[in-house]
């Protein structure tokens, strides 16, 4: 397996832990910031956890800084976002982050944008566009929009991230969960939430596997994939996304959700596969 390859599978199995957020955020009966606090005070100790079993040592230098605090606007934005918008708002607006990534690189790193990524990027804003097209719910202006803000740093994130090479990657990320658990902290106490079990299983879930194993797995993927692949390969949330509230609520897809589904993954599929064919090429 090649180190692309794997690095491709390892973005997919990130994105498949993100997607589970919606339902287990739904179930957390709290304030926005304190689901961000408690969650990425988890994840943190999970990462921690990892970089000590690995012997990572923890860098703290102004590129992880940066990268820390941009991750941690993510984390942020999203929970909140849940709680003041539909969960399908949240995750959908989110993806507008290949966007921001094409018009940010574009403006601050003066890259070259090729019509293939500004193509892959429409047609995988027209597939999740369908695909929820019967579940975005008008009324959540401010809930939309932090989630687009969710979505703008989002990208910056990935490109941050993806600039950082070799250990620091997780750094980065863990300085990005301790940022968000002291941003947050004040409103654990002020809004005192309360723990049924099933709040300390949805936190824990949310903790471990949702934030801390996804993201070690994000810092070893970004490694070998490109920030808009990353990004890309990570539109995989918000088409799982559906099939957990399928199998835990009933809710069926329609036929736009359907075809959504063909568009994102054609697309993204033919992106990767092309675009991958054409950098060996022109390695040979």
């Amino acid at each position: 397996m090649s180190d692309k390859t794997k690095a491709t599978l390892e973005m997919l199995l990130c994105a498949a832990l993100w997607s589970i957020a919606g339902i287990f955020m739904k179930l957390l009966p709290w304030n926005g910031f304190a689901v961000a606090s408690l969650r990425s005070l988890i994840a943190g100790l999970t990462i921690a956890a990892y970089m000590l079993l690995r012997r990572i040592r923890p860098s703290v230098t102004p590129r992880t800084l940066k990268a820390g605090v941009m991750t941690g606007c993510v984390y942020l934005c999203f929970a909140c976002a849940n709680k003041l918008t539909t969960a399908a708002n949240a995750i959908v607006l989110q993806f507008v982050a290949p966007v921001f990534i094409v018009v940010f690189s574009a403006l601050f790193l003066k890259q070259r944008i090729r019509r293939a990524d500004l193509a892959v990027v429409l047609f995988t804003l027209l597939g999740i566009a369908l695909f929820f097209f019967d579940s975005l719910a008008p009324g959540y202006v401010l809930g939309n929009l932090v989630a687009i803000a969710s979505g703008m740093f989002m990208a910056g994130m990935f490109m941050m991230v993806g600039e950082i090479r070799g250990e620091e990657r997780f750094s980065a990320i863990l300085i990005g969960q301790c940022f968000t658990f002291l941003v947050g902290l004040p409103f654990v106490f002020l809004t005192k939430p309360v723990f049924t079990g099933t709040a300390v299983i949805s936190i824990l879930v949310l903790g471990v596997f949702q934030l801390g194993v996804s993201y070690i797995l994000y810092a070893k993927a970004a490694e070998n994939c490109p920030p808009l692949a990353c990004s890309l390969l990570s539109a995989l949330e918000p088409l799982l996304n559906p099939v957990w509230v399928f199998l835990f609520d009933g809710e069926r897809p329609g036929l736009f959700a359907l075809v959504g589904a063909v568009i994102v993954i054609c697309s993204i599929t033919v992106w990767t596969v092309f675009g991958q064919k054409k950098e060996e090429t022109e390695t040979v």
